[in-house]
Order: structure tokens, then sequence, then C-alpha cells
């Protein structure tokens, strides 16, 4: 699998974030893009996932899925934790395992892993933030896809929680998942830079 982004330019509210960028991420890669802040990392995530249009360019995956969209093969995780408050920590997962596919571990095991599973009844209100992260990341590990897009994905994470998440990246990457992560912390794995917008 390989996912190929050739002379991308992506705009956004008539200014133009990045242009004429290319790259080609292969399986069982990890990149880390770089750059400055507002150079266009969190946008090129986004562009990937089909949440930006392509404003001229190409974007392709070879080797996916021929009937589903990138975005549709793949993990986005942006800088909000996406949950319902007054759903308990087990049925956010499971509403996103659902909607989303599954394929992956069960709910259970996947909030263990996580070190929420003594939490799983507890509505996600009272979740402190480095908790609505890893909830927000469980669904990783519950709905198999091969492209994760992570957007500064250590953000309010202890550094327990980043070995964890660590772990867990190197042992998608090891499965011949890709993976792109912009941030501006180390990812805790080997990965390859992309920059944007000059130097970080």
């Amino acid at each position: 699998m390989l996912l190929r982004g050739d002379a991308l330019t992506c705009q956004r509210g008539g200014r133009i974030v990045f242009a004429d960028l290319s790259f080609a991420i292969g399986a069982g890669e990890a990149v880390q893009v770089v750059g400055p802040n507002g150079a266009g990392k969190s946008s090129l995530l986004r562009l990937i996932a089909g949440l930006v249009p392509v404003a001229s360019g190409s974007l392709a995956l070879d080797g996916g899925d021929p009937e589903a969209s990138i975005g549709e093969q793949a993990h986005y995780c942006g800088h909000q934790d996406a949950f319902k408050q007054a759903l308990t920590v087990a049925e956010n997962l499971e509403f996103w395992t659902r909607f989303l596919g599954g394929g992956g571990l069960a709910t259970d095991v996947a909030l263990d892993r996580l070190g929420l599973g003594h939490l799983a009844d507890l509505p996600a209100a009272y979740l402190s933030a480095g908790q609505r992260r890893r909830l927000a990341l469980a669904r990783l590990l519950t709905v198999a896809r091969p492209l994760w897009l992570l957007d500064e994905p250590t953000a309010a994470l202890d550094a327990a929680s980043q070995t964890l998440l660590a772990g867990i990246m190197a042992g998608h990457v090891a499965a011949g998942g890709l993976l792109i992560a912009a941030t501006h912390s180390p990812l805790g794995l080997p990965a390859r830079e992309l920059a944007i917008g000059g130097a970080a």
C-alpha cells in the first residue's frame, strides 16, 4: 500500500495554505509532519482525510480498497476529542466502533489497553483531559483501518500515556499500517519527517 500526494495545493478561506507538496508514504512507515505554526500541518491531515478539498494536484492510495475513499480507509484524530458527555466511556467507544465498522479489538480490551478499563461505566463528562484523549484514541484499536492521521496525538497525555501510545503506534506500523502525525513533540518511534513551510 502506498499513499501518494503529487503537487498538492490546499486552499482555505481564500488563502493558499501550502502549494506544490509531493510525498509518498508506504506500508509500515511512520511520517512526522513538521513545520511552524500555521504552515498547514493540520490542513494536510484534513485534506488526506477528505475533510478539506484538494485545490490542485492529486492524492491516491495505491493498494487500498478501490471502492472506498481514502478517508473511509483512515482514522483521523484531530484536536477535538469527539464523544457524548452523557454516555459512559464504554458506550462512547461502542458507538464509534459500530459507526466506523469495527474489525479490531473488543471494546473492553481496547479500554484496558489504554488504561481506561476501570472507567468503562463512568459518564465521559467526568474524564480528565488526558483520559478524554485516550478515549478518542481507543477507536484506533477497535476499528481496523490501514491509515492513521493523528493531529498532536500526545496532547494532554502524561509521560506514561505517551509511552503507551508510542507502543500502539509502533505496533500499527509494524503490522504494515501507515501513520502520519502532525506534532511538535517526538513520536517515540522511528519516523521520517515531512516538512511544510520551512523548518519547524
